[in-house]
């Protein structure tokens, strides 16, 4: 199912120049590729302001303090929300099906944390407990079934741990897709990415609210906070021209949910 862009104004952000509505049909075996262009996508994101001022900082907004704690970044990407819990004095394993991405992520790391090409969708190569939180930064929503993903990721926390999670907001793709799908169905849709004059197919997919807590309490957590953040106010200055149009906006929904002590 196809994004168009003329979604209601006081809903829906505009993307970034590199985010189009798809035309064609995808081939399967090219959707979502991030290792076609894992360095455009990495350079394009480092510091802008949908990324580094609004996703990646409610995330670490809702991590708060994890000096001394074990924490698998789920996703991690070339890394940037790595490097800030190191930085916070986490101690940080990453996983990443992009091998392109995750060679990026050890330039930006070196040996400050643990990297594996692992699929989020396969079982985690890690033993029962072995986290105290997880974080799934812009994941959740590349995948159809939530369940095993989140059994895994409970599994691996300790008891007591926290899985702290952001997606794009239902209500924001329900209202710009054409023609519309009931907002209480799973459906998928697809944008393309272009970078360097080429053209990359992003599917994802989209559930309602009440489907997303429901799979999350189905894995065994108990929900502790829901939040639709806003851009950070630190973005203001860098960003004059445009953060009053993102800052009165919806993007993202984000989550802590525990497992049970």
């Amino acid at each position: 199912m196809e994004r168009v862009t003329d979604g209601p104004e006081n809903i829906a952000v505009g993307h970034p120049a590199w985010d189009s509505t798809a035309t064609l049909p995808a081939d399967p075996d090219q959707v979502n590729d991030y290792d076609g262009f894992a360095e455009a996508y990495s350079a394009e994101t480092e510091n802008s302001i949908m990324n580094e001022y609004w996703a990646r900082s409610s995330i670490l907004a809702l991590v708060g303090d994890v000096a001394g704690r074990r924490v698998l970044d789920a996703g991690c990407g070339s890394g940037p929300l790595s490097a800030a819990l190191r930085d916070r004095g986490a101690v940080v394993t990453g996983i990443d099906s992009s091998a392109g991405m995750l060679a990026r992520a050890r330039r930006r790391l070196g040996d400050d944390a643990a990297l594996h090409v692992v699929d989020v969708r396969d079982p985690l190569p890690f033993a029962d407990g072995a986290f105290d939180d997880v974080v799934a930064s812009l994941v959740l929503h590349y995948l159809e079934d939530w369940g095993p993903t989140l059994a895994e990721m409970r599994r691996v926390l300790r008891p007591g741990g926290r899985l702290i999670a952001s997606v794009n907001h239902p209500f924001v793709e329900h209202l710009a897709q054409n023609p519309r799908p009931s907002y209480f169905a799973t459906t998928s849709y697809t944008d393309a990415w272009t970078f360097n004059g080429q053209s990359y197919p992003m599917t994802f997919w989209t559930r309602p609210l009440h489907a997303m807590t429901d799979a999350f309490t189905t894995a065994g957590f108990r929900l502790a906070v829901i939040s639709e953040p806003q851009v950070d106010p630190a973005a203001r200055e860098l960003f004059p021209d445009d953060f009053q149009d993102f800052a009165d906006k919806l993007a993202f929904l984000c989550f802590v949910v525990e497992v049970p002590s």
